[in-house]
């Protein structure tokens, strides 16, 4: 792999929660293989969406201990790209560009400035460039 990953809040979130079924292999062998590449990137927003997730949207939710862990250990072995109020107004040029979510939005922003080739998600068009970023939804696979 020679290219930069970025990686969104729900293949994360299927990564750490063992109740998530198939999905929750798919995502730990994916995170597996971007982490060794040495080319992983999640952004703040990631960061703290997982832990709303972890506490309150997974079949066993996560205890504030578990999830400091987690994030210890993702801010150890992942780039970090934090959205400023530059990323707030370029969110927004997206938004209308693609007519995505704001969210959505703010996510290709950071996979973008962070020069990202591949951002994987299931929440946007698989296969789809976004700029100079190929969206791969790596539960179509």
């Amino acid at each position: 792999m020679n290219d930069r990953f970025f990686v969104d809040t729900n293949v994360l979130v299927y990564a750490y929660d063992d109740c998530a079924g198939p999905k929750h292999a798919i995502a730990l062998s994916l995170l597996k293989e971007v982490v060794q590449s040495g080319a992983a990137i999640i952004s703040t927003q990631v960061l703290q969406e997982l832990v709303i997730c972890l506490r309150r949207k997974v079949a066993r939710p996560l205890e504030n201990k578990e999830i400091r862990k987690i994030v210890s250990e993702l801010l150890d072995e992942w780039e970090v790209f934090v959205n400023n109020s530059k990323s707030v107004l370029h969110s927004l040029e997206i938004e209308d560009r693609y007519k995505t979510s704001f969210w959505d939005a703010l996510i290709l922003y950071a996979a973008q400035e962070s020069a990202a080739q591949t951002l994987y998600t299931e929440d946007l068009n698989h296969g789809q460039m976004y700029g100079g970023v190929r969206v791969i939804n790596p539960f179509k696979l």
